[in-house]
């Protein structure tokens, strides 16, 4: 059931969390925005929310191979 994360290599997927992570470059970050509007309590559009998972997807993806590749 897990096996695409085998197919996936670890150099890749470093690259595409650290852009996602960091995208866009200027203003600021979304991952940073979402993550301060979280803290405030005005994280509450729909969009905003979608957001913020959208940017996080590459992290829980290499988390998870993480864990596949030690367990």
């Amino acid at each position: 059931m897990w096996t695409f994360l085998d197919k996936i290599p670890y150099g890749i997927l470093i690259v595409l969390v650290i852009l996602m992570l960091l995208l866009p470059f200027r203003p600021m970050p979304h991952v940073l925005e979402k993550i301060i509007m979280l803290k405030n309590g005005s994280l509450t559009r729909p969009i905003d929310i979608f957001d913020l998972f959208y940017h996080l997807i590459p992290t829980v993806v290499l988390v998870l191979k993480i864990f596949r590749d030690y367990k």
